[in-house]
Parts: structure tokens; C-alpha cells; sequence
């Protein structure tokens, strides 16, 4: 994988996680809790419609979790454009091991927490970052 198409796959992973935590936000500030309730569900299986954002507990965990979703979003964004579009190498280590910090404690936490089927959610977004990542760096160490 080039290193310019690298660059463009990981600002849109950047764009999709800022996404996916502004979606969270407006599940709250909306009051339209139905399509993160079905996630829940999903995350926390069997499907049976029971996991619902009535506590204002849980409302609050997901404006937090919203909030540092964007926020990482677009940090990862700025890391991309100002560190790894000119670095590869540092930036790439900076994005992997962010990337890598938030996988680890958030599946685990989500197997505690009885949601195992997360880790196969967050599975799907660990690979928009890894995939450019490392073949991109193989290409850089192996070219053709």
C-alpha cells in the first residue's frame, strides 16, 4: 500500500470514530436513543431489546464516551496529517499505540462488563487503523 493511500484510509478512520462519538452525543442530545439502544443490544446479547439508556447514568457514560470517541477521532486526524503524512515511522507508532491503548481497555472492559460481543465490534475498528498501518509499513520496508 502507498503511503499517500495510507494517509487518506487512516484520516478516514479518524473521520469515522469522530463520527460514530458525535453519533453517540446526539443519541442523548436528540433524545433519539433507538438506534444506539439496538448497538447496545447488540454489543450485549442475546437481541431481546432490554439494554436501554433510561438511567441518566447511562446517558451520561455515553455523552462521556462520545466525547472522547470525537475527541480521539480528530486527534488521530491531526496525527495523520501534521506527524504521519511526513513521518511515517513516529506517527505511526503514536497512532498504533493509541489505537492499541484504547482496543485493549475497552474489550476488556466490555467482556467484564458482560458485552463480550463488543470486542468483535471494536474488532471492525481496530482493523481501519491497523490495516494501512501495516501495509503500509511493509511496503515501506519491502519495496518491490
Amino acid at each position: 500500500m502507498t503511503h499517500d493511500r495510507a494517509t487518506r484510509l487512516l484520516s478516514f478512520a479518524a473521520v469515522v470514530s469522530a463520527l460514530f462519538g458525535l453519533a453517540m452525543f446526539a443519541t442523548i442530545a436528540l433524545n433519539q436513543r433507538a438506534v444506539f439502544e439496538m448497538f447496545l443490544d447488540l454489543a450485549i446479547l442475546p437481541l431481546d431489546g432490554a439494554d436501554r439508556l433510561e438511567t441518566t447514568a447511562a446517558q451520561l457514560l455515553t455523552a462521556i464516551s462520545g466525547g472522547l470517541l470525537t475527541g480521539l477521532g480528530v486527534m488521530i486526524w491531526q496525527v495523520v496529517r501534521d506527524v504521519y503524512a511526513r513521518d511515517p515511522e513516529t506517527g505511526g507508532r503514536i497512532i498504533l499505540r493509541g489505537v492499541l491503548a484504547w482496543f485493549v481497555i475497552d474489550s476488556a472492559g466490555s467482556v467484564l462488563a458482560g458485552a463480550a460481543f463488543n470486542v468483535v465490534m471494536n474488532s471492525g475498528f481496530l482493523a481501519l487503523f491497523l490495516v494501512p498501518l501495516l501495509l503500509a509499513r511493509q511496503a515501506r520496508m519491502h519495496p518491490v
